[in-house]
């Protein structure tokens, strides 16, 4: 089980009523996906910043090449 906790928020309702209509889901779900979608989000911006940092040596070809058993 998620631990889970019950909050109190003030949220413009126009805001609200759009992100429900594009997830087609209730309240709760709707806000946890977009916790997780700022969770992400923070994520991809710390990748970002090491791009160019790391060195890499890859053989594209042969990564490419699969065993036909």
């Amino acid at each position: 089980m998620v631990k889970a906790k019950r909050i109190t928020a003030n949220l413009p309702e126009d805001l609200l009523k759009e992100a429900q209509e594009v997830t087609g889901q209730g309240i709760t779900e709707t806000l946890v996906l977009g916790l997780r979608l700022v969770r992400r989000s923070r994520a991809f911006e710390k990748a970002s910043t090491l791009k160019g940092k790391l060195k890499l040596d890859v053989n594209l070809e042969a990564s490419r090449e699969r065993s036909r058993s």
